[in-house]
């Protein structure tokens, strides 16, 4: 056995190398498989979509908030990875009583490159850990823009959008918006709210809420002198391997 901190600086008891692992995040689960460990994965949530075939190949033991307890322990995992924000925490609590699990807790690039970092030393792939850093860090490091004033929109009825201590206004910020939304985490905005933040760009997710084009021509209306974009949500708010599309497509805004 070994001993791992996570980024909550819980001490957690895990084997040498894993071999039945769940990811109960998404973009976790992505990263795991682009770190060649995809034959360690035995149970993923219904939302972890990429790589696509992922959900048809692995056991579902539910969704990001609610576990299907009764898979969980069929699958005798040795290994559960999950989010400290994206997880519900009872149900972490109640796995963490069975089984080692491991989280993250992912603000900032940095957090994401220790993240990498340590699921390359636990599950002995540093080399290819270290490669993966490198190139989002690359990209990052030739992503030079200046765009405006921004507010991101997360949900609708009630909006609800990104605010400070988020990972979404970290990568706002690398996107060369400045987050008018001062307010920490997600908080609710009103109409009158949104117009007093008379923001250059409103940008509108894919994700959690779809955002359509019904939603962009409100808005349009709403705020006629603001730029109204739809993004993609992943983009924003995935971290892991999935960020080294993210500049690219970052810089491609306007």
């Amino acid at each position: 056995m070994m001993e791992v901190r996570d980024q909550l600086n819980r001490l957690v008891r895990i084997p040498e190398i894993p071999k039945r692992v769940i990811s109960l995040v998404p973009s976790q689960t992505e990263l795991l498989v682009s770190l060649g460990l995809e034959d360690r994965l035995v149970g993923v949530t219904k939302f972890c979509v990429h790589p696509s075939e992922i959900r048809k190949q692995k056991a579902i033991i539910g969704g990001t908030k609610t576990y299907r307890m009764e898979k969980i322990a069929e699958l005798e995992p040795d290994l559960i990875i999950g989010n400290k924000e994206e997880n519900d925490q009872e149900g972490i609590n109640f796995l963490a009583e069975r089984y080692p699990v491991w989280l993250s807790d992912i603000y900032t690039l940095e957090d994401n490159y220790s993240m990498i970092s340590t699921m390359g030393k636990i599950f002995k792939v540093e080399k290819i850990a270290d490669d993966l850093n490198t190139k989002i860090k690359a990209s990052f490091d030739t992503l030079k823009v200046e765009k405006g004033k921004a507010v991101y929109l997360i949900w609708n009825d009630p909006m609800m959008a990104a605010g400070k201590k988020t990972f979404i206004d970290h990568m706002l910020e690398k996107a060369g918006f400045e987050n008018v939304v001062k307010t920490i985490r997600y908080p609710e905005l009103n109409s009158a709210e949104l117009l007093k933040l008379n923001p250059d760009y409103l940008l509108l997710s894919s994700e959690p809420f779809p955002f359509k084009q019904k939603h962009m021509d409100y808005f349009k209306e709403l705020l006629p002198n603001s730029k109204i974009r739809l993004v993609d949500g992943e983009l924003f708010s995935w971290y892991g391997s999935r960020l080294v599309f993210a500049s690219e497509y970052f810089q491609s805004l306007g």
